[in-house]
Order: structure tokens, then sequence, then C-alpha cells
């Protein structure tokens, strides 16, 4: 029976209204599942191990947020901690990010005041896990602004599994990141979707979020430097509209001044060099917009003279601004750029000129293999969301692709910041893998619908002598709907004029469908190799926390809980004044898990205190008591390895420690440690390497473990200097596995009085005639 087509017109909204409504909440629950997923995966840590801080860094956090929750935010902000940097101190509320202290202090409060009583520990294990949730949420809303929705859920899904962004918010990776990557992301989707709008609501929203950003992480002049390279890009590339302007002018005003707010940054925000790049974009947009007004209110003889105006007043205002720039970068040794944004700059800068911050593993270039495992299969699906991206190109889409870009480079430079590359390969490989599956799903569609057209084909022409038979009562119907001759102009007109259409529009691409079907299981086939990699990265690699250690051997799992029976015994053995020097790596920890005080920590402010340390560390043992008794220390703290295997250990740290100290202290070389360029410790070692501090507190008694051969199982040979005593220190602790050993520092021994009178009558008597001159001491 044949169908009237306005019955089909009729038909048409309700189901195409409702299939919007069904894919609204399939969505949601998609993203639920999603939301899950992230917090679930990253929960190994804590069913493999136990509900404990990772790392170095979050036992510094952890022991912030105790303090803000136990006496609240004003002392927070006023809090001047005086168990670190001996004898300095640091003054807390201004040296910190205050963002994931806050954010995790406010959850527990919030859960008291619900009668829930989880401890302050467990919220700070758990926040990381629960901010990976709503990344990836955010991560949903960025890439639907820029292709869609099928789009934003394989982006979402693809974050809440990359190894890269699971390395840093596992349970118990209690670290500024934790909450940062959801700021990042999220201040980067309401940019969008303020670009796609126009709307001033989210761009006040969005100079919130900008704000939660600045409070959270260092890396917000990330942000502060992109949004304006990709205004200024907009710009150049004829892209300017009012859009635009409302999307970056409130950002950098509101912003600036909210950023202004939080006390590590103050004045920072419009002093450092990291930020002029927004204000000199911020005074072009102006100059364009004010070029744009003018030639929509002036004819074009006088549009020229006004522009010819508004560029040379322009020109003279930038050219004053940067000469007051010039003038205030100059003023500072670092052109009044920070040493960590310099080294991203130049990659050779920290190495040179500051090598504490090289000195930091996670601040190292990666190596190729690295990205295979952070971000595994994304590295080949990248270039395709880029090339998706340009089909067509729109603000959103180059502003994603721009992002890319500078992540690239960034990672590049240093390892740590595969963190902010994640989420643009995410987002990538979500457009790319979600361009695909429609061009896939189409072409069967396609397949589908013309092998089903055939089929009615074939099956009209047998029974068309009945298609014609119209029934009786049915024909007063039609009669009444059989439009006049005018109606039937008019129709002819209109449907002529949509039937030019499909020779102008682009057919869209269909493949075959063996093609298709083959795609569809390699896209499968990656997703599965993808999800078996970031499980395994999960569960294996990043989920052991540094503080307990294991290894697997032929007889089983060995667990390695050194650190915190070193830190119990310092903290039952020792007294609450007492200061404990160890290198900087476990300065968080001893205040956090010890509670004492400690000379230099992972806050690396202050050069000069480290490299005294390091000094002190480099010198012979005479010479290192002498210093570490000048800033009051009771006990030095050593990790070694050499027992057990673990390189990350203080003799593997120690040029770290010769180059620092040598950078402050020029007595200390560093070629005086080396061996022909090489750095040893068995025989063929160096006198000065050998008499070192560090050496001897490392491999004091080590050959009582192995019979007397002192064999190293990191460096992999026998030490060179084996049997010594200590003269200045005494042992008093090794953990299990020597990995964590603490000495102690001998008090100076008492003079005797006769051998003082002794002394003295030698020197009267050698003193030296009148005539004769005294030799200067070159050291007085």
């Amino acid at each position: 029976m044949a169908v009237p087509v306005d019955a089909i017109i009729k038909q048409s909204p309700p189901s195409s209204s409702l299939r919007f409504a069904f894919g609204n909440v399939l969505a949601f629950f998609i993203l639920l599942l999603i939301g899950v997923l992230a917090f679930s995966i990253r929960l190994f840590s804590v069913i493999k191990y136990e509900s404990v801080i990772h790392e170095f860094d979050p036992y510094f956090n952890y022991r912030v947020t105790q303090f803000l929750t136990k006496n609240g935010i004003y002392d927070f902000w006023n809090w001047f901690d005086d168990r670190t940097w001996y004898p300095l101190g640091r003054v807390i509320g201004g040296t910190v990010y205050p963002g994931l202290t806050l954010t995790a202090g406010t959850i527990w409060k919030v859960l008291q005041s619900l009668n829930i009583p989880l401890s302050v520990e467990t919220v700070c294990v758990f926040t990381a896990p629960v901010f990976s949730a709503f990344a990836a949420w955010a991560t949903y809303l960025l890439t639907k602004e820029v292709k869609g929705t099928g789009a934003g859920l394989t982006a979402a899904i693809l974050l809440a599994m990359v190894p890269s962004y699971i390395s840093r918010s596992v349970a118990g990776s209690y670290d500024n990141e934790a909450v940062a990557i959801f700021a990042l992301i999220f201040t980067f989707y309401l940019y969008i979707k303020t670009l796609n709008t126009g709307s001033l609501f989210y761009a006040t929203l969005n100079s919130i979020s900008y704000f939660y950003m600045v409070c959270s992480w260092g890396g917000y002049t990330f942000i502060i430097n992109l949004i304006p390279m990709h205004v200024l890009l907009c710009i150049v590339t004829g892209r300017y509209s009012s859009r635009l302007y409302i999307a970056y002018a409130p950002l950098v005003v509101l912003g600036t001044l909210l950023a202004a707010l939080v006390p590590v940054v103050g004045f920072n925000a419009v002093m450092t060099s990291e930020h002029f790049a927004s204000f000199l974009v911020f005074i072009v947009i102006h100059v364009v917009a004010l070029a744009h007004y003018i030639k929509g209110i002036l004819s074009p003889k006088m549009f020229k003279v006004a522009a010819t105006l508004v560029v040379s007043v322009g020109l003279v205002v930038c050219c004053a601004v940067i000469a007051v720039l010039v003038a205030v970068v100059a003023s500072s040794p670092t052109k009044g750029w920070s040493g960590r944004s310099l080294s991203l700059l130049d990659p050779t800068y920290a190495s040179k000129y500051i090598p504490i911050i090289a000195s930091v593993s996670e601040h190292q270039p990666p190596t190729w293999p690295s990205y295979f495992m952070d971000i595994n299969v994304l590295a080949f699906l990248v270039p395709a969301g880029i090339i998706a991206c340009f089909t067509p190109l729109s603000d959103a889409s180059s502003f994603v692709i721009l992002y890319l870009v500078m992540s690239v480079y960034f990672s590049g430079v240093m390892v740590r910041l595969m963190l902010v590359l994640a989420p643009a390969a995410c987002i990538m490989s979500g457009i790319a893998l979600s361009e695909a599956f429609d061009v896939c799903t189409r072409s069967i569609k396609y397949y589908i619908s013309t092998l089903s057209d055939s089929l009615l084909t074939d099956a009209g022409d047998i029974v068309s002598p009945q298609n014609d038979v119209i029934k009786p009562e049915k024909k007063e119907d039609l009669l009444k709907e059989r439009p006049s001759r005018k109606n039937k102009k008019k129709e002819k007109e209109n449907i002529e004029k949509p039937s030019v259409k499909p020779q102008i529009t682009k057919m869209p691409l269909v493949l075959p469908v063996e093609a298709s079907i083959f795609a569809l299981f390699l896209i499968v086939l990656l997703g599965a190799f993808y999800v078996v990699h970031s499980v395994w990265a999960a569960a294996e690699a990043y989920s052991a926390p540094s503080i307990v250690l294991t290894s697997h051997s032929h007889d089983g799992l060995h667990v390695f809980d050194d650190f915190r029976e070193a830190y119990a015994w310092l903290s039952h053995n020792t007294e609450v004044d007492d200061k404990v020097a160890s290198w900087w790596d476990y300065g968080y920890q001893t205040t956090a898990m010890a509670n004492r005080t400690v000379i230099v920590d992972n806050n690396t402010w202050n050069n000069t205190h480290i490299a005294t340390v390091g000094t002190a560390m480099s010198s012979p043992e005479k010479d290192a008591w002498q210093i570490f008794n000048s800033l009051d220390v009771k006990y030095v703290l050593v990790v070694f390895g050499g027992l057990v295997g673990y390189p990350s250990d203080d003799i593997n740290k120690f040029l770290w420690m010769v180059r620092i100290g040598g950078g402050v202290f020029p007595h200390i070389k560093e070629p005086d440690y080396l061996r022909d360029g090489q750095y040893r410790i068995d025989s063929q070692a160096t006198p000065t390497m050998l008499n070192s501090l560090m050496y001897k507190l490392s491999y004091f008694r080590f050959v009582e473990t192995d019979g007397g051969k002192g064999y190293d199982r990191v460096r992999r040979t026998e030490i060179g200097k084996k049997y010594f005593k200590l003269t200045h220190f005494e042992e008093v602790f090794t953990t299990h596995h020597w990995m964590v050993r603490i000495y102690k520092l001998k008090p100076q021994k008492n003079r005797i009085r006769g051998k003082t009178k002794k002394l003295k009558s030698k020197t009267s008597s050698a003193t030296p005639r009148s005539g004769t001159t005294l030799k200067k001491n070159p050291w007085h």
C-alpha cells in the first residue's frame, strides 16, 4: 500500500526528537561508565599494596592538608614552618600552590558534615582518581565542541586509560597534577565554548577556571601563552570576530586580577616574562577591534585615513610598551624568566647554569620508547586526527592543533610534560577514531540500503499491478489534498530548487563494504591492544609506591619497606628538636613521616643551602663534620642500594651533589671525582672519591655482607676501599636491606689542659726573633 508523503513528513519530527533524546541518555550513561573506569583503573596501588601516599612531593602536600584541616584556613596562610630548611624556615602560605590542599580539605570538610568519617589521608589518597574522572568528562566537553559527541566520547575513554595520565593520578599520587590536568582541560573547554557562542557568561567561567588552575599548578603559564598564540593566529589568518574578542579580553583582565590574588604568584602575574605575550596580544586585539569598528561606520575613503592614523598610533603604543618591558626584563639576570621556563625554551640551559633543575629525573628529555609507553597507539592516530581537524578548519579545531603542536615540543624537552601531551593526543586520537568509525559505518549502511532498495525494486516489479488499486474510502481524502494549479507551480519551484543542491554538495566518502568491515576490525583490535597496555601500565608500571618497593625472583615476591622502617626509627629514637641532614630528595618524607627538622627538602628554593649539603657530602669526613656541626645537624641519612640492587640511591646521585656544590663553592671540582672522565667506585676510583663522606657512609661495613668481597649490585663491581673506620661519625641504624643508613655526628672531643700548656710552651719557644717575618696563612 502506498503511503502519502505528507504522512511521512508529519511522522518524522517525533522520531528524530526521540532518537536525539535517546542519544543524549545513552551518552550520559556512557560518560558515567567512563568515570567509573577512570576511577577504578587507578586503584591497583591500593589493591596490590595499601592505602598509602606515594613518591616524595605528595608527603609535603599531605602534611600541609593535615595542618589545614586541624588549624583552619587563616593559620594555613600565615604558617611559618620551622621544621624545614633549618635554620631559615619556610613561609608555607606564600610559597605553595594551594589548589590541591584547599580542594582536599574542602572535600574532607564536606564529608565530615555529612557524617562520613573518612580520615584526611584517605581523602588525599583518592583525590587523584576522582579528579581523573572529572578530567575525562572535561575532555568529552572539549572534544564535543570541536567535532561532535562521538569524538568526545572516544576522547574521554582514551583519556581515562592513557598511561601518561595514570602515572600521575593513581590512588596515593597526591600531587598538584592530580587536579591541575582537570583544570587545564576545563579551561580550554570554556575558552572554546566562549569562542563558539560568544557568551560573556562562559567567558567569566573561563576566568574562574583559569584562577583555579593558577591555584593548582605552576603549569598555568602554558595556558596564558597558548591562548594568546591562538588569538594571534586567528587574527593573522583573518578569522577575527567579536566572539574571539569576548573569549580573550575578559580572560586577560579578570584572569590576571584573580591570579595576582594567589600569594605564590602575586605580582609575578604582571612582572615576569611568561605573562608578557598575553598583554601584547591584548593590545593587538584591541587595535584590530577598533579597526573593525571604524570600518563599519566610515566610508572606504575615510577608513583608509583612519586606519593609517590607528596603525601609526598603535605602533607608537606598542613600541612604548615593548620599551618598558625590555627595560623591566633587562634589569633581571634571567631576563624575567624563571629557571624552569628558560630550560623549556633552551633545553641546554639547566645543564649549563642550574644543575639542580637538571638533576631531577623528570626534567630530563624523554626517549622514543617512553612515548610508546605513555601514549601507546595514540602516537600513530594523532596524524589522522590532525588531518580530520582540517576538514573543515574552524577556530576550535585550529586551537586543538596548536595545543598538540606546543605540547609535543614541551614533552620533547621534559619527560614530566608528557602529562600535558596526553590530553591533546587523546583528543586527536578520539577525532581520528570517530571519523574512521563514521566512514566505515556509513559505508556499511549505504551497502545495506542499496541492497534493500534493489530487493524492494525486484519485489515491486513482481507485485506492481496491486499497487495501483486505490480503496474507495480513501479516494475522497486524496481529492481533498489535490493541489490547485498555483500550488502546483509553487511546489514545482520548491522541488526544483533543492534539486540543484546535490550537484553542489560534496558526496560523502563511501568505502567498499569489505574494506569497511576490515577497517572496523582493525579499529577494534587497536582499541583492545590499547586497553591491555593501559591496564598493564596501571597495574604493574605505575601502581608501586616509591615508599614501599617490591621485586620478583625465583623464590617469590620480596617487599622492601626500609624507608618507613628508617623514618619510624627516627621518630621513636631521636629528640623532637634533632636536625637530620640528607639529600634534598628525602626532605619531605623525613618531615612528614619522622616529624624531624631537615636542612633541605624538595622545594629547592635555596640553591646555596642545597649546595652546602652537597659540599658536605663531597668533602672528607672531618670537613663534612665541621659543615654539618655548623648547621646544628645531629643525624645524617643516606640511601644505599648496593646490596639489593636499588638504582636510585645516593651513590648514583652523587655527581649531582658535586656539581651543585661546585657551582657555589669552587674548591669542589667534578674532575677530582672522575678517573679519565669516568665515574668509578672500584679500585680505579680517585682518592677524592674514596675519601668523600658519601662513599664512606654508603660503604661502611659493606664487606661484612658478602664475606669480604664488597660487590655492589647496582654498579656491578667490587668497591675500591673496603676496610676503613669512621672518626667523626658513628653508625646508629641500618635498615633490614641496607637501603637506608643513619649516622650520628660524634661530639667534639674536650681539650686536655696539660696538652694545651705544652702546646703553648712550644709556640712561645718557636716565636721568631726580631727582624724575621711570619708567613701569612692563606686561609685567614
